[in-house]
């Protein structure tokens, strides 16, 4: 079953989602869901949560502040702290629900939040257990794989410039999130990126926008979720990897996976960054709802 929700964020911003309960009535272990970035909840996380309500788990979904469905200005824009604390706003909402069971809070997500739950896994002990999938592992090398390294300097100068630009009043400055040339300017410079993006938002997503802030970027840079890693436990943690990764690349995950403490259970999925949403859907979401079943259900 799916209903309409909002609530409201700490700042009062007006986030809107789903709300997926299983088809047995009383309190279930709630999933918080939202997805990465630029993303909005039409892309996918629909056949997660449905998923897991076929396991016996409601889940709160949401679009993230600027994006989709909720408020929030600028739009577009993506601060990942911000991002991180409507995580735990989304949990003080889902216990209010008489559906959820309070004590059983997992979190959910993936690609950029994906590096939200690890560090929201550390930070709010309300969390029980968390799967995240594909993540961004650290901004400042995530983003030199990504872009070229003679590059840099002017994509430095262009954050300074835009400090500049707002601070004197001027309006954000705006960057294709992908582009059909990979060498051409875009927050997400791959192939698959631009393909996946396309594709499913002509299919299921009219309400993406092929568009960030360029601040995005700059907030991306100093962003580093893997150095929270080793303060999740005891929080049980399921770390799902594509080893054909290029976006948010396989060899950092898979590094950064060893400094995580027990419990925790690393998932390889043989595809790419994508994959995981349509071609290789069952074989990222079945783990997640084992460990869920264990970690967060009790078995």
């Amino acid at each position: 079953m799916r209903a309409d929700i909002a609530f409201n964020a700490y700042d009062g911003t007006t986030l809107r989602g789903w709300h997926y309960t299983p088809d047995a009535s009383g309190r279930h272990p709630t999933i918080i869901m939202a997805h990465g970035f630029s993303a909005v909840k039409e892309m996918y996380l629909d056949k997660y949560a449905e998923a897991f309500a076929k396991a016996g788990f409601a889940s709160v979904v949401f679009d993230n502040r600027n994006f989709g469905a909720s408020d929030g200005e600028p739009r577009q824009e993506i601060d990942p702290w911000m991002q991180i604390r409507d995580y735990s706003d989304a949990i003080t909402f889902a216990q209010s629900l008489d559906q959820t069971e309070t004590g059983r809070i997992g979190i959910w997500g993936s690609s950029y939040s994906g590096a939200h739950v690890l560090v929201v896994a550390a930070i709010d002990r309300r969390v029980k257990c968390v799967v995240s999938q594909v993540p961004l592992i650290s901004g400042y090398h995530g983003f030199r794989r990504l872009v070229r390294a003679d590059f840099i300097a002017g994509l430095h100068e262009g954050f300074h410039a835009e400090r500049a630009k707002i601070a004197t009043g001027g309006t954000p400055s705006m960057l294709p999130v992908v582009a059909a040339d990979p060498m051409a300017p875009s927050a997400l410079p791959t192939a698959d990126s631009y393909i996946w993006f396309t594709e499913t938002a002509a299919l299921r997503a009219p309400s993406w926008r092929n568009e960030v802030t360029l601040r995005t970027i700059e907030y991306g840079f100093g962003y580093e979720p893997g150095a929270y890693l080793g303060l999740i436990s005891p929080t049980p943690l399921m770390l799902i990897v594509a080893v054909k990764d290029h976006l948010t690349v396989s060899d950092l995950a898979i590094g950064a996976y060893e400094q995580a403490h027990e419990p925790k259970r690393l998932v390889l999925l043989p595809g790419g960054h994508f994959d995981a949403y349509v071609a290789g859907f069952e074989q990222s979401s079945g783990p997640a709802c084992d460990w869920f079943r264990t970690h967060l259900a009790g078995g």
